[in-house]
């Protein structure tokens, strides 16, 4: 290894581990000595890793308070050094870490949170793309219908929730106090999406998830129709799923409709 290499490396490991071969390579002064010269650069590591979680999660921020949430920050960062070269990205496994970790696993819908916040920062960063008009389903045939696909926005994303966190966060961000956490009987899915560049979310009913997320897997629309026959009667399923892409192009969640020979 060449001593440049060698330097970064034990540079490294003291910043994520305090290794103190460090201390061997910093020349200290009568005003500053070497452990706290290098105490500076392991504190500002830390804070500046908190501040990007707090970028990305400001709402879980102040749902915790401030003490909680850096002591939340550090146990994460032992666990999940930052290994992306943006730093934006820090923070991309926070919802796994708080259900699994012992800490805060008794806390699921502070898992849920994180994960609703972490796809509103990606639906929010999602490339552009020029989105398809209402006029463009008037210019399909009716022969084309069955085999055709849609091609989703990049800021469109689905996930189930089984708390109350929506209606947490919307109450957080208007600076109002915030409901207690009350969990469902069962997971509800929820749509995020981007237009324009606003964030926006919803709840969706099952049909309509189930429809979405056959989209997304690039299923043709005959399929999608075949599959809504569980919640729709036959003779509507058509209609209906039809009545769901008029309202996803509305929202500006389709960048393309592939007819079924391409």
């Amino acid at each position: 290894m060449s001593p440049l290499k060698s330097l970064q490396a034990d540079f490294k490991s003291f910043l994520l581990r305090g290794d103190e071969r460090m201390l061997d390579r910093v020349v200290g002064s009568a005003k500053v000595s070497a452990p706290r010269r290098l105490a500076i650069y392991y504190d500002a590591y830390r804070l500046r890793l908190i501040e990007a979680l707090d970028s990305n999660y400001p709402v879980l921020h102040a749902w915790m308070g401030d003490d909680e949430f850096e002591q939340l920050g550090l146990a994460y960062l032992e666990i999940h050094p930052s290994t992306h070269f943006s730093i934006r990205y820090f923070g991309d496994r926070l919802s796994d870490y708080l259900a699994s970790a012992e800490t805060y696993r008794d806390q699921p819908y502070l898992a849920e949170m994180a994960a609703l916040e972490w796809d509103m920062s990606e639906a929010f960063d999602a490339p552009d793309s020029s989105i398809v008009g209402l006029d463009a389903m008037a210019s399909i045939p009716p022969e084309a219908w069955p085999e055709m696909r849609l091609a989703l926005h990049a800021s469109v994303h689905r996930l189930d929730l089984r708390w109350n966190v929506p209606a947490i966060w919307k109450a957080i961000k208007e600076d109002q106090a915030p409901e207690e956490p009350r969990a469902g009987e069962w997971p509800e899915p929820w749509l995020v999406w981007r237009q324009d560049l606003k964030i926006f979310f919803r709840s969706l009913s099952v049909d309509e998830a189930w429809a979405m997320d056959a989209a997304r897997a690039y299923e043709p629309f005959a399929s999608i129709c075949e599959g809504l026959v569980e919640w729709i009667d036959a003779q509507n399923v058509a209609l209906h799923a039809a009545g769901l892409l008029k309202r996803w192009m509305i929202d500006g969640m389709i960048v393309n409709i592939v007819p079924g020979n391409e």
